[in-house]
């Protein structure tokens, strides 16, 4: 049995006789990038300070002869043959470094998705490389020309081979940009998107119960999330509170029941603020926690919608005691502007 250090967390992770870096550092919660899995596209490409590791055979235009002069491996083949090896890998609170955001990387609009009537959901295909992003992270999309300023959008699905992103859009009478996403945008068209932005990404090895609360479009974030983390294997209970006005305003039900289907451990909880339906709890998601979560003390939280939604939920969650440093929020102002984030945050070019 090797020892797994993460610098600079100090995080310590058990890698099994034979186990490879990616699969050990997969099962302790965290969601290194990778494709492959065979040492063909350098995506789990990472520097180790210190150890010695079995690299295995890998293509030279993934690992160059200069990068493992310098130290690096690539993590979905390597596998520990010292007793600790030191690589590094997240910032100081054991979250993953973010991927330098990029601008107007043409993308062609595939589908166009009614999820209810004033959400749509657009498919985005890239036309040149793809844009790397982590599960919670928002795009900015929009045509000034046209009279559409950028304005942010989360993605909805979780990262894929192929770089197909997801968003999607509610329409506000009042946004240029959301009416020209609906409106003007077409299956077929190209259209330029900027990021990924953002750090709705929380703690990547938490290992607690997992609670998210959602309303409206804030469901996408909550869903790029909640499908990653999933897919990875996240042996915690995952519960989603999301709120609606009426039931015809709850969307996602084909995503939602393939998880529930495939994942004991998550169930999805709609309530409806408008109508009462049977199957479906009614108020607002902050008056029903305690009764449904009367205590929170041991979860994280995840909220995402509009920031009077968030701070509602917020202080709800905290009067059920749950840690403020265990809560992550997104809101949706409608003008903010894109966050990039610092040097430090982001992995080696």
């Amino acid at each position: 049995m090797s020892r797994i250090t993460l610098h600079p967390s100090g995080h310590e992770i058990e890698c099994g006789p034979g186990e490879t870096v990616l699969s050990a550092v997969e099962k302790a919660g965290f969601a290194m990038p990778n494709n492959c899995r065979a040492g063909a596209c350098g995506e789990c490409k990472v520097k180790v300070l210190e150890g010695e590791f079995d690299q295995g055979m890998v293509l030279d235009m993934a690992l160059s002869d200069e990068e493992r002069r310098q130290g690096y491996g690539l993590m979905c083949m390597a596998k520990p043959l010292s007793e600790e090896l030191v690589i590094e890998w997240g910032t100081a609170d054991a979250k993953p470094k973010l991927f330098p955001p990029r601008e107007n990387m043409l993308h062609l609009v595939t589908e166009r998705l009614p999820r209810t009537p004033r959400i749509v959901e657009l498919r985005l295909r890239p036309l040149g490389n793809t844009m790397r992003f982590w599960p919670g992270q928002y795009v900015m999309l929009g045509d000034p020309q046209a009279g559409a300023p950028l304005r942010s959008y989360s993605l909805a699905n979780a990262p894929r081979p192929d770089g197909e992103l997801a968003v999607q859009i509610t329409r506000e009478e009042h946004g240029a940009t959301s009416r020209w996403l609906h409106d003007t945008v077409q299956v077929g068209d190209m259209i330029k998107v900027s990021g990924p932005y953002g750090t709705f990404i929380g703690d990547p090895a938490v290992e607690t119960p997992i609670l998210c609360m959602a309303a409206g479009s804030g469901l996408a974030p909550i869903l790029s999330l909640t499908e990653t983390a999933l897919r990875r294997g996240f042996k915690q209970p995952v519960r989603l509170l999301f709120s609606a006005r009426t039931a015809d305003d709850v969307y996602g039900h084909g995503l939602i029941a393939y998880l529930q289907a495939r994942h004991r451990r998550f169930r999805f909880m709609p309530t409806l603020t408008g109508e009462q339906k049977e199957g479906m709890l009614h108020g607002r998601i902050p008056a029903l926690l305690p009764e449904l979560f009367p205590d929170l003390s041991g979860y994280s939280v995840f909220i995402a919608g509009k920031p009077e939604f968030v701070e509602s939920c917020r202080l709800a969650a905290l009067e059920r005691g749950a840690r403020p440093e265990f809560i992550h929020t997104e809101g949706y102002f409608p003008r903010a502007a894109a966050k990039a984030p610092q040097a430090s945050q982001l992995v080696n070019a």
